[in-house]
């Protein structure tokens, strides 16, 4: 058994995409991602890699793409300002069927959007698996890179200020996974005057005696990946036998989630939990399940309300749910803020469960915005 050592998160991801053969990276800094390129910079040359600090989030995912097309485990990332600018890439990846990892080191969970529902063109959709503390994430990591060979397909693992820079007593130890076909679409110029030859594009033009299925044809071939993808749902729920209240949250912020409402059981209150581990596919039928014996469900996520979204797609109407998180943030604008306090969180979600209105945390909120102030008048 591998020693346990006390390590930042970002390095213990890093260790983990290691573990897992990845071999090239190429990002460009921004924290709180800053940290998982300088130590893929570190360490990517003790394993035989190469670790590039692109000229900006434009490059960074092209030199990802071009290593991952050639049969290599690669990987990018970013924060979601930087993400944003690799969307078209990350569109075209998956429709190429290019398997890269992507880490987002967001601020705050407002990025839930960004890497669930994606901002590129055409059907597609990537897998986004995030873990709750660094132990998990380095268990996370090496089933991002399997999924994204098994299914062809780029996998992001979202985190957090706290996960990137947290430091946590760690063993970096390889995850059993099973084994994978090789990578005979690969582009590695080893088919080069074979008559043989690859080719890894989104355009639908057919190789290795394959005809060419156009564009659409190569459209409706990845839309028969979909169903099969989303069997790879992951979630961890607690308390749902009896469940009166059942609050959905993901990341980070779950762990502070699920330590108030072990609180409130020991206080006597029928509180439940669901903590999606894949943010895409979504666990809809366990949240649907839990949603109707429930009375209420709450959506506690550090932003304006996204997952929330999802929630209710689950619940399918089935018990009312409620928003119960919020914006904040720290004087950096990195996502930890007054709301990440176990005390606000017991308090929000014990409020939902009396039916009462949620707590104010003092000073936040003082930035309401006046409707009346900017009411337009209107045309006669």
């Amino acid at each position: 058994m591998t020693e346990r050592v006390l390590m930042e998160g970002s390095e213990a991801l890093v260790r983990a995409s290691l573990l897992s053969g990845c071999r090239f990276f190429a990002g460009y800094p921004m924290t709180p991602f800053t940290e998982i390129l300088e130590h893929f910079a570190e360490l990517m040359p003790e394993h035989g890699g190469t670790c590039i600090n692109a000229e900006s989030e434009l490059e960074a995912v092209g030199m990802a793409w071009g290593a991952a097309a050639t049969g290599a485990r690669a990987a990018t990332g970013s924060t979601g300002q930087g993400l944003s600018l690799m969307q078209e890439s990350l569109s075209e990846a998956t429709l190429a069927e290019v398997p890269i990892v992507v880490f987002n080191m967001a601020r705050s969970q407002g990025d839930y959007f960004q890497a669930t529902r994606g901002g590129g063109h055409g059907d597609y959709r990537n897998l986004v698996l995030a873990p709750q503390d660094v132990r998990e994430g380095i268990e996370l990591v090496q089933l991002a890179f399997h999924l994204a060979d098994k299914w062809r397909n780029p996998a992001l693992v979202y985190g957090d200020y706290l996960l990137a820079h947290t430091q946590e007593s760690v063993a970096v130890e390889p995850s059993a996974l099973p084994e994978l076909p090789a990578k005979d679409w690969a582009v590695d110029g080893s088919r080069t005057g074979s008559r043989r030859s690859g080719a890894v594009t989104p355009l639908g033009l057919g190789k290795l005696g394959q005809r060419d299925l156009g564009q659409e044809g190569k459209a409706q071939y990845i839309a028969t990946k979909m169903p099969l993808l989303e069997r790879e749902v992951r979630v961890e729920t607690g308390f749902l036998d009896d469940a009166e209240t059942v609050i959905v949250a993901f990341g980070s912020p779950a762990r502070f989630v699920k330590h108030a409402i072990a609180r409130l059981r020991a206080e006597g209150h029928r509180i439940g939990y669901v903590r999606p581990i894949t943010l895409w596919p979504f666990p809809y039928d366990i949240v649907r399940t839990a949603a109707a014996s429930a009375r209420a469900v709450g959506s506690f996520e550090i932003s304006s309300g996204q997952l929330v979204d999802d929630v209710r797609i689950g619940a399918a109407g089935l018990a009312p749910v409620t928003f119960i998180g919020g914006v904040s943030s720290d004087h950096s604008g990195f996502g930890v803020g007054r709301l990440l306090d176990v005390e606000e969180v017991s308090a929000r979600i014990l409020a939902l469960h009396e039916g009462r209105e949620q707590p104010v945390v003092p000073g936040y909120g003082e930035f309401t915005y006046q409707l009346a102030e900017h009411q337009e008048v209107a045309a006669p």
